[in-house]
Parts: structure tokens; C-alpha cells; sequence
């Protein structure tokens, strides 16, 4: 007896995105550790050569023959991101890894995409998710982001009252940084590296550099919490700069 067409295809998976918070396993939230655990096939983000950062933080618990994709960046620092190269060659890159997790998801297998932090907060998972809508079933679980566990990293609230908290990457021209951090309450500034002189210049210019702090590897074993002032000439790619608001309060 032959079976009907409709009922031989495999019933096709569910991407899922899955949000692994700062980077300490404990901080993952339960469904984030469900899925991981259970999942047939993880896929991940690295830099070319490297294990990849999600990859490191869930070692230990891939279920036994979980199927792994290492989808590796081809560029990250290498030339500036308003190189007409950089777009064009990202854009490519993700359309392939596209192509293959709508491939392993129209077999029938759900896919475990680790992220860092949240994924729709800065991360690469976002490219993913906008050119998979209309092809495959994408859902997508929150994580801690990293900023918060910068934040409570200095044992001191971020905002207060009615303080207003701005968000920046030190990727960003100078100018527009010292306009923004003149302007806010509270700050936090990410994406720093290679840009920590610049920042430095900017906080400066609007007179706040005494009030910024420094958080590498937030919540992770290296955390280390300074004020900006004590740190060097570089630092981690793990970094995260604050400063604390200090509105209303009873």
C-alpha cells in the first residue's frame, strides 16, 4: 500500500532562536535550557578558527548526536562596516546559512539557533530571522542581555525615577556620541573595542568621563568592574560601559 503524498512529508521543524543570556549557564531561563538540551540540531555563530562564545557557553549540554552547524562569519574586523564589501559579503553569508536551516527545518528537525545575550538585541540571529519569515516556523525565546548583567555587575541600580537610559555603540561618530551622553541620564555603551579612544574622547567632551564605568565578561569567571579612569589603553571585546542615573527616588 502506497501512502498518500501529503502524509509521506515530513512535517517541517521550528527554527528557534534561543536567547542565552550574558554567559553563565545559570542565567539562562528554563525554556532556553529545555530546548538546548533537547534539541536534535544547535546551530551557532563563530569567527572563523574560533569555538564561538555560544558555543562555549552551552558546552556540556548538547544531548549526545546533537547534529552542530557552525555558522562561521566570513569578515568581522577585518575591513570597516562602510566598506561596500562588508554588507554585500554579510548579506550573502547569511542567505546561504539561510538556505540551510530552511533545509534542515523542511526535513522535519527543529533547530536550536544559539544566541547571545537576546536575540533581537544586537545580534546576529535578526539577519536570520527577517529573511526566514514565509519559509519555515520561527520562534524566538528572550534571554538576560548583557548590559544587565554589566549593570547589577557594580551592585548599583541603573535608572531611578523618571532618569532616561540611552543605549549607544561606540561604533557610532564622535560627535553623536558626546551629543547623546551629554543629553541622557543614564548610559550604556557597547560594541567598544577598537573604539575605547574615541569613547574616551567623547565622554570628555560632554564632561561625564568621571562617571563611567567599565564591565569586562559580565557575570562570566574574568569579571572585572573599574572605573573607567583605570582602565588601560585596551579592552576585551567583552565590554560594556556605564553610567548610573541618579533621579527621583521616595
Amino acid at each position: 500500500m502506497t501512502m498518500p503524498e501529503s502524509l509521506s512529508r515530513a512535517v517541517p521543524g521550528t527554527i528557534h532562536g534561543v536567547g542565552l543570556g550574558p554567559g553563565s549557564q545559570d542565567l539562562m531561563s528554563v525554556r532556553a535550557d529545555r530546548l538546548i538540551r533537547g534539541a536534535s540540531h544547535v546551530a551557532y555563530f563563530r569567527k572563523k578558527g574560533r569555538t564561538g562564545h555560544a558555543r562555549t557557553i552551552v558546552e556540556g549540554m548538547l544531548a549526545p548526536g546533537a547534529v552542530e552547524l557552525a555558522m562561521e562569519y566570513p569578515v568581522t574586523t577585518e575591513i570597516p562596516f562602510d566598506d561596500p564589501r562588508y554588507n554585500a559579503w554579510l548579506a550573502a553569508f547569511y542567505e546561504r546559512q539561510v538556505a540551510k536551516l530552511a533545509e534542515i527545518a523542511g526535513a522535519g528537525h527543529d533547530v536550536a539557533v544559539l544566541c547571545e545575550g537576546d536575540p533581537f538585541f544586537y545580534g546576529s540571529f535578526m539577519h536570520l530571522y527577517t529573511r526566514l519569515q514565509g519559509r519555515v516556523a520561527v520562534e524566538v525565546v528572550p534571554g538576560i542581555t548583557g548590559m544587565s548583567a554589566a549593570w547589577t555587575a557594580t551592585g548599583r541600580p541603573i535608572t531611578w525615577g523618571d532618569d532616561v537610559l540611552t543605549v549607544l555603540t561606540a561604533t557610532q561618530p564622535e560627535d553623536r556620541l558626546a551629543e547623546r551622553i551629554a543629553r541622557t541620564d543614564a548610559l550604556v555603551v557597547m560594541k567598544i573595542g577598537r573604539h575605547l579612544d574615541k569613547l574616551r574622547r567623547a565622554l570628555a567632551s560632554a564632561g561625564r568621563e568621571d562617571e563611567a564605568w567599565l564591565i569586562e565578561y559580565a557575570s562570566m569567571g574574568r569579571q572585572r568592574v573599574v572605573p573607567l579612569a583605570e582602565v588601560g589603553e585596551q579592552v576585551p571585546y567583552f565590554s560594556i560601559l556605564v553610567i548610573h542615573g541618579n533621579g527621583r527616588r521616595p
